[in-house]
């Protein structure tokens, strides 16, 4: 799908100082469903955000969004290793991802609710407490069975 010129460059400006981190750029070196990368599925949740979220008019905080979808999965290993002694990978790492981005960046309380509730409802008692964090968890089950099926198959025209 396309990103106009104009999305690309919000997009952009809302990730600014968190897409050229060291640790941002590492996801490029995780898999995360296939052979999509972790850094390119986060990116794919930004862009389905968004769309959600104007498909739906649900007027969301549009930076918040975008920072949340991104730094949803910033828990930085491989989690398909055996040896990463991340075990219940599925249930463990959204607070994973939290605990490192807050590390990394000031977030505010949208960001962390999307952040820790994307698995929602495996995660059954981290709830989305905001239209943005259910945007966000809706969009990565999109994605991550878009990803799944279509392996080689790009989903958004982002790159960053």
């Amino acid at each position: 799908m396309k990103i106009n010129d104009r999305d690309r460059a919000y997009i952009r400006q809302c990730l600014r100082g968190i897409i050229d981190t060291e640790q941002a750029q590492s996801m490029k070196t995780f898999i995360q469903h296939g052979h999509i990368t972790t850094y390119t599925h986060v990116l794919n949740v930004v862009c389905m955000s968004c769309r959600l979220n104007e498909t739906l008019h649900a007027h969301s905080d549009r930076q918040s969004l975008i920072v949340g979808a991104f730094l949803h999965d910033f828990y930085l290993y491989d989690w398909h290793d055996p040896t990463s002694n991340e075990g219940l990978h599925g249930f463990k790492h959204p607070v994973r991802a939290l605990e490192k981005a807050q590390k990394q960046f000031e977030l505010n309380q949208k960001e962390k609710n999307i952040i820790v509730s994307h698995m929602w409802p495996l995660t059954i008692t981290r709830i989305p407490k905001c239209r943005e964090a259910a945007i966000v968890c809706l969009s990565d089950k999109i994605c991550a069975l878009y990803e799944t099926v279509y392996k080689d198959r790009k989903m958004f025209d982002l790159d960053l």
